[in-house]
């Protein structure tokens, strides 16, 4: 068995590789996937794309799975960024994900759920979607998301492809909206990758006039007698809202909370919080970056508080750790100015 084994393990091998391959075409027969063209470009167009576990779980209990295009060409140095609005369940998620799945089936030579597809080679693929934390080493569900986003925007190049869904969520409105903001201003002019950037912040569409290659989708619904009616259709545009009561509402949400939620939405909404086409206009992009700082005053305190910070490691300290950091660190800055 022993003599055998080199000459056992290569069969083994050969099979896996056939009975890979044998797979893969059974599925593009069966569900009529095409062959994308994998070119040396930063094209990504995609024709007709379907989601493959997603449409087959629709098959056996809702109905046809709709079909949306995509194109994250914009020209050969840098990609389009895609803004995605709409209400939740319309499939803002599923469309982000599906058009990376359509990515990484092109890439490893399996054909993939789509009418057509061509797809410039993708170096990096960055995803932040869903919702997690990590209690076991002090980390909230947001800073997790701000942890994942921070390695996005610190790593992808003009390869990458990227999909955000729903930055900033995890905090303030104002706060996550300031984030979400400054991220896609990044992506557009640092990171100059392709990405599909879904959000409820509507005001971020605002941006489409200042940033040449960001493109503004949206989900398409329908209202039909006080219901919402989602039509899983991604077209050119932005929602002018979420219809979130309508959805906490489909949830089965009490009918007392529900009617109060629309009171204080009218409230909410007659108040003017701001123009997000004044803040395109009175916020030039990247203003804080360019305004020029001062040297600062080096002295042997300063460098001890600067060397304190360097040794810090906030990815390994607890919240109770981090918080006593904090304080030593402003008791040496008191002794500093004493």
């Amino acid at each position: 068995m022993n003599a055998a084994a080199t000459a056992i393990k290569q069969a083994a091998d050969a099979l896996a590789t056939i009975d890979v391959a044998a797979a893969l075409a059974q599925l593009a027969v069966e569900r009529s996937y095409v062959r994308p063209e994998v070119v040396p470009t930063l094209e990504f167009v995609v024709a007709g794309g379907r989601h493959p576990v997603v449409e087959q779980a629709l098959a056996r209990d809702a109905g046809p799975f709709i079909a949306n295009d995509c194109d994250l060409t914009a020209d050969e140095n840098a990609g389009r960024i895609w803004l995605l609005t709409g209400p939740n369940m319309a499939g803002k998620s599923t469309f982000l994900r599906q058009n990376a799945l359509i990515a990484v089936l092109a890439q490893m030579g399996s054909f993939v759920p789509a009418r057509r597809a061509r797809i410039g080679i993708v170096d990096r693929l960055f995803s932040r979607v869903g919702a997690a934390d990590d209690l076991a080493r002090g980390r909230s569900t947001f800073m997790v998301e701000m942890v994942e986003t921070a390695a996005i925007l610190n790593q992808a190049g003009s390869r990458a492809l990227v999909i955000l869904d729903e930055i900033g969520r995890g905090t303030a409105t104002f706060d996550g909206l300031s984030i979400a903001w400054a991220t896609i201003e990044h992506l557009h002019d640092v990171n100059r990758c392709r990405a599909l950037f879904a959000t409820h912040f509507h005001e971020l569409t605002a941006l489409a006039a200042k940033l040449a290659r960001l493109f503004n989708a949206t989900v398409r619904v329908k209202e039909w007698q006080g219901e919402v009616v989602f039509l899983h259709e991604v077209v050119a545009g932005a929602a002018d809202r979420s219809y979130g009561i309508q959805v906490a509402k489909l949830a089965g949400l009490p009918a007392a909370v529900i009617e109060r939620a629309k009171l204080v939405l009218a409230e909410l909404e007659a108040e003017d919080r701001g123009s997000a086409r004044r803040l395109i206009d009175d916020l030039p992009l990247f203003a804080a970056a360019a305004r020029p700082v001062a040297a600062p005053v080096q002295d042997s305190a300063h460098d001890g508080l600067v060397t304190a910070l360097k040794d810090l490691n906030p990815d390994e300290m607890s919240p109770r750790e981090a918080l006593e950091a904090l304080y030593r660190l402003k008791m040496q800055a008191s002794r500093k100015e004493s």
